[in-house]
């Protein structure tokens, strides 16, 4: 597998996947007034637009590269320092006392699997954060050697994977322990972990002596 740092990215990846966002909200609402499946086709819907973020990512790598190797190195310090923004921003929501997730509001409605699937896909694809987190995030696990493309996809599978197997469980906890998801507690112990996380990363990226 053609993937630098793959540990790295494994770990990075995962615990992003875990870090409360606008995905964990869609899908504790759905789950909440639609059940366990309308959960995990709202979970297909949103891991499905990341397809969509790694090849842009990917065109962007690959017109990056053909204008300069130093100009693709400049990309990954910038992707470093953002990943440590990140973090920072995480551990000044738990200092603020501010919740990011806010839960979005609870109705009696029951969805369709096709309005499941639409709201997580466009919800994804449509969010500029994550646009922007793999534009930033994907070049610092990109060997030149090989396509951009290939590992571009080769990582968002990987991501898709991850990120299934966490939405779905979420989906399936929720009936049981919603006010466990809810508590500001809980979501201030998760942002505390996935911040510190986040800024070790970021200097280790930082601070790699990778070649290009």
């Amino acid at each position: 597998m053609h993937i630098l740092n793959f540990e790295a990215f494994l770990i990075a990846i995962t615990i992003l996947t875990l870090t409360p966002g606008l995905d964990t909200a869609l899908v504790i609402r759905n789950s909440s007034r639609s059940g366990f499946m309308a959960g995990c086709v709202t979970s297909l819907g949103i891991c499905s637009g990341l397809f969509v973020h790694a090849m842009f990512s990917a065109l962007g790598i690959s017109a990056i590269l053909l204008q300069s190797a130093d100009l693709f190195q400049l990309v990954k310090w910038v992707g470093a320092a953002y990943l440590i923004w990140l973090g920072l921003g995480s551990l000044r929501a738990i200092y603020k006392g501010s919740n990011k997730v806010a839960m979005l509001e609870e109705d009696n409605t029951t969805s369709s699997a096709k309005r499941s699937m639409r709201e997580g896909f466009l919800s994804n694809v449509l969010n500029p954060k994550t646009a922007i987190f793999y534009l930033a995030f994907l070049p610092q696990f990109i060997d030149l050697n090989y396509s951009p493309i290939v590992q571009s996809f080769t990582m968002a599978g990987i991501h898709f994977l991850i990120a299934m197997i966490w939405l779905c469980g979420l989906a399936f906890a929720i009936n049981s322990a919603k006010k466990l998801f809810k508590s500001s507690a809980m979501m201030n112990w998760m942002e505390g972990v996935t911040g510190t996380v986040l800024i070790l990363l970021g200097a280790k990226l930082l601070l790699s002596d990778d070649k290009l």
